[in-house]
């Protein structure tokens, strides 16, 4: 596991290798980490190792991401048309 703290923005970041993300043992004992940090105001974000391509999943993401937003523009355009 990887614990990253940022004072600035007050989180947590825990990353959990595929062993300790199926070890529900490991992940109980988490807990009172979780409670320590949320009762400082802290975010605790849980980061667990995937089993997929990191390469084609962040590729796929990205493309998704793009078609999203030109959508969202043409979206803009057609609104800005109909009140001219």
């Amino acid at each position: 596991m990887q614990m990253q703290v940022n004072e600035k923005t007050k989180t947590i970041e825990l990353w959990l290798t595929r062993a300790e993300k199926n070890d529900p043992t490991f992940r109980a004992s988490l807990k009172p980490l979780y409670q320590q940090y949320t009762a400082q105001k802290y975010l605790v974000a849980v980061f667990l190792s995937g089993d997929g391509d990191l390469y084609q999943q962040t590729r796929d993401l990205l493309i998704y991401n793009r078609k999203r937003l030109a959508e969202q523009e043409v979206q803009k355009q057609r609104q800005s048309a109909i009140f001219m």
